[in-house]
């Protein structure tokens, strides 16, 4: 497997359209941690899962306890070179679609259209009842309303707007509900221990069907609902591109491992790209 910068633009020139699935190595530059280190272990606390999150009141008090004073992270992260990258690359193009693992919308941000938000998206929350919309940076005035104790709080960023915080500030955190009928919000996001709907797995499966090759950035597929991508396009028979800085599950799929430097190599793969883009258009 060749990790140049060249045969990654080789790559990405001979392929027409390309499937293309990121994790959270492509937003780690933009200041939003990864969950997992070069060998896949887990950096983190265990996560809240979909059914504890439902079910417990003292599960939600640590989920918003933590991710009040985390979400500011998230909210003025900026797109980087990776998600610019991409973004050119469907103006190219060279993307049918692009599957995202992460949940912070900056490959939106950086212009990309064609984005399936596979585990949803953070800046919004939705009510368990009667299934109203509010926008996250509206939840969280509510919430700085409600906690005025955590303002000046420093904190250490974890992924995806999560923070460590006391347990005194856990146990005396106000939720507040939702406007319409009073009812538990919960962010617009795949919990751990919950289902991505069918809709977007279909979605992305015929996406892949049609494509010429499957571009995965990022990601250490250790999660499945990404890995399955992977799974797919093994089936279909089609090239798999890892651009990864570390092990991923999918690494004996491989047609080519690009690890070293990885993001910094697609972004100049791509800058490669972009005179023979201009002359075919001359």
């Amino acid at each position: 497997m060749h990790q140049t910068i060249e045969s990654l633009s080789t790559w990405l020139h001979r392929i027409e359209r390309w499937t293309v699935l990121t994790g959270a190595g492509v937003s780690a530059n933009s200041g939003i941690p990864t969950y997992r280190d070069r060998t896949g272990r887990w950096l983190r606390v265990d996560p809240i899962q979909h059914k504890e999150f439902v079910e417990s009141e003292a599960k939600r008090r640590r989920y918003w306890a933590r991710s009040m004073v985390g979400w500011d992270g998230v909210a003025s992260a900026r797109p980087n070179a990776t998600h610019f990258a991409l973004a050119e690359l469907e103006r190219m193009g060279k993307i049918d679609l692009l599957i995202t693992q992460n949940v912070d919308r900056l490959h939106q941000k950086a212009g990309s259209q064609r984005v399936v938000d596979l585990h949803g998206r953070l800046d919004q929350v939705n009510c368990l009842s009667c299934g109203d919309q509010e926008s996250r940076q509206s939840f969280q005035t509510r919430l700085l309303q409600a906690n005025p104790f955590v303002t000046d709080y420093q904190h250490i960023a974890r992924p995806d707007g999560d923070a460590d915080v006391p347990d005194a500030y856990v146990e005396k955190t106000i939720i507040p509900k939702c406007k319409r009928c009073s009812g538990v919000l919960m962010p617009d996001v795949v919990f751990f221990g919950g289902t991505v709907p069918r809709s977007r797995v279909d979605t992305c499966a015929e996406s892949l069907a049609s494509a010429g090759g499957l571009l995965v950035v990022g990601s250490s597929l250790q999660v499945y609902s990404g890995f399955r991508f992977c799974r797919i396009a093994e089936k279909l028979r089609i090239p798999i591109v890892i651009v990864n800085e570390g092990e991923t599950r999918a690494d004996n799929m491989a047609t080519v491992k690009v690890e070293r430097s990885a993001m910094s190599r697609l972004v100049a793969a791509v800058d490669q790209l972009i005179p023979s883009q201009k002359s075919k258009s001359a």
